[in-house]
């Protein structure tokens, strides 16, 4: 957390939501990393509309570019598609398949996807 510290005492001073990852100092950066790493990946509920022609999936909430492109995204990249569905919350995970969506990514806590770097 004390590495975390500085990282969001100037996101509170500068009014921003998201931090760069690529100029953290290396202790926050692993501290930020290790939290992620503790966190479902994908918000994959196993309703994927994109191969059926939608533009955005109607299970997750993510582009079919999005969907295609996790596996190569950045920790943050990531985190910023989970931040965008969540502010969304259209997706069938955050309504009709909620509880199936907790349990495909085994949360039993508030969605970390609105938390942000």
């Amino acid at each position: 957390m004390r590495a975390l510290a500085s990282i969001y005492a100037l996101l509170v001073y500068y009014h921003e939501s998201e931090a760069d990852e690529r100029t953290m100092p290396a202790k926050a950066k692993a501290a930020w990393l290790a939290w992620y790493a503790q966190t479902p990946d994908a918000p994959c509920i196993a309703i994927c509309s994109t191969a059926q022609g939608d533009a955005i999936c109607k299970g997750c909430g993510r582009s079919e570019d999005e969907v295609q492109g996790w596996p190569q995204l950045s920790p943050a990249a990531k985190r910023a598609v989970w931040r965008r569905i969540t502010q969304d919350g259209t997706a069938w995970r955050f309504n009709r398949y909620a509880e199936r969506a907790r349990l495909a990514t085994g949360q039993d806590h508030p969605d970390p996807a609105s938390f942000s770097v």
